[in-house]
């Protein structure tokens, strides 16, 4: 067997994302700890790099593209004149670019720390290789993230496809795209490439749009997405081929029902998968589930002690702030040496769509599984029926809230309208109270005519499950 130097460190840190979060809080409790930390990407994890922050660089002009849109109700006479894509996409890169490069420094200059630009693999457990150097440590942070799961479709691969990822490198706008999923990713996109100027296409192979939601919020948001672009549920796609003339012919089946689309370019968008492939982690003594993420108990601890995972790598919720509350929970379980477990119970999230979607906690039908329908209350809310909303002259966007019935526990949240991601947290800091009351919510004092109102108006309209589904009737959304 070959004889290699192991070098040994107090801490390993696959990823540079949440992993990061605690590294100078480490220190300072150990001021002589070593680390290594691993990256075979541009460091600053996915959010940064090629998620959430780019991402959200392009979908604020796309907003006040839709925003600008929506003046002639108001009596204002604007025109315009161009959208400058390229320009849009390079300040992104530019932005994206500075904070990369300043997390590159960091990590480079810190005496404590050793940054590695490289693929890191299990060898043994505790030990790694990371490019030609074999390095080992009792406590390992795995941070590794996710990537796009691309699925197989006849012809896909030959014709060419862009992901999530690939997409930020788009010099020239698509005359048309087709998004293949209809989730957070398909919604968001689309909301971006029609703003931009892109005739769009989103197939779901689920008959439900963006199915993670509340039927009635999907059904909304279809309804009015579908007024910028075409939305195709309940179709698979089953071939992609090239044209003669350079574009590419996408053909989904559904309901007995083939369909082919002709377009200028293919994203897919069906969802993101563990990166495990390349770590190895069984070598290392760590269980992975059926989908290959990686096994962790209620402290986020694998099933090899002193070995941790959080953020994507544990496939719980990819949003980058469950990372970061989970990136507390280990720092005070491995580096504290306390017995804090991860709660899960009111996980918030947003869609930056058009309109915008936010939800937090249970849906109803979850709620019902678990309470049953006598002990469930629902509050609604129209934006339209507060002051502000009015003004907006926004129609049929609402709050939607679930309580148990018995202790007025808030169980959870849904939003669709403006502002819905900033709305939901109202809810969410209640749901992290030990009572987990609306009380603050209905007695607090809110601003008058402000769109908050609405969320405190839908915990003053609590009815049962039946009398909410009786006026959705009425708004066609049953």
């Amino acid at each position: 067997m070959k004889k290699y130097n192991l070098k040994k460190y107090d801490l390993i840190v696959i990823g540079t994302g949440s992993g990061m979060n605690y590294i100078g809080s480490i220190l300072e409790e150990n001021p002589d700890f070593k680390i290594a930390v691993i990256d075979k990407d541009e460091p600053g994890g996915i959010c940064l790099t090629r998620g959430c922050i780019p991402s959200k660089l392009l979908l604020y002009p796309a907003e006040l593209i839709r925003t600008i849109g929506t003046a002639q109700k108001f009596g204002i006479d604007v025109e315009l004149k161009n959208v400058d894509f390229n320009y849009i996409m390079e300040r992104m890169r530019s932005l994206i670019s500075e904070d990369i490069g300043s997390i590159r420094i960091g990590l480079s200059s810190d005496p404590n720390v050793d940054y590695y630009h490289d693929v890191a693999e299990f060898v043994s457990a505790y030990t790694m290789k990371v490019g030609d150097k074999t390095i080992t440590s009792k406590m390992i942070f795995l941070c590794t993230g996710s990537k796009t799961i691309i699925p197989k479709i006849k012809g896909l691969e030959e014709a060419g496809y862009l992901t999530s990822d690939t997409i930020l490198e788009m010099a020239k706008l698509p005359a048309s795209i087709a998004i293949i999923g209809g989730g957070y990713i398909a919604a968001e996109y689309g909301h971006f490439f029609s703003s931009m100027g892109s005739k769009v296409t989103i197939i779901g192979r689920n008959k439900q749009y963006i199915p993670e939601e509340e039927p009635e919020i999907s059904m909304l948001a279809k309804r009015d997405m579908s007024g910028f672009m075409d939305i195709v549920t309940g179709y698979e796609v089953e071939e992609v081929q090239t044209t003669a003339v350079g574009k590419k012919k996408v053909t989904a089946r559904g309901e007995g029902n083939k369909v082919d689309f002709i377009v200028d370019e293919i994203l897919v968008a069906s969802g993101r998968g563990p990166t495990h492939d390349i770590l190895h982690p069984e070598i290392g003594g760590i269980e992975t589930d059926a989908k290959g993420w990686i096994v962790v108990n209620e402290y986020l601890e694998t099933t090899q002690p002193g070995v941790w995972a959080f953020g994507d790598a544990n496939g719980k919720y990819l949003f980058k702030h469950v990372a970061n509350f989970e990136s507390r929970v280990v720092f005070n379980n491995a580096i504290m040496k306390k017995k804090i477990k991860i709660d899960y119970h009111a996980v918030p999230y947003a869609v930056f769509s058009y309109p915008e979607i936010a939800s937090v906690g249970m849906g109803e039908k979850e709620a019902l599984e678990k309470y049953g329908q006598t002990n469930l209350l629902i509050g609604f809310q129209k934006y339209e029926d507060t002051a502000k909303g009015h003004a907006m002259d926004v129609k049929d966007y609402f709050v939607k809230v679930i309580l148990e019935n018995n202790t007025r526990r808030i169980l959870g949240a849904h939003i669709i309208g403006p502002y819905a991601s900033i709305l939901i947290q109202e809810v969410v800091n209640l749901m992290y109270t030990e009572q987990e009351n609306p009380d603050p919510i209905i007695q607090g004092m809110h601003i008058h005519p402000a769109l908050s109102e609405v969320v405190q108006k839908a915990f003053y309209s609590l009815v049962p499950p039946e009398h909410y589904h009786h006026l959705l009737g009425h708004m066609g959304l049953e």
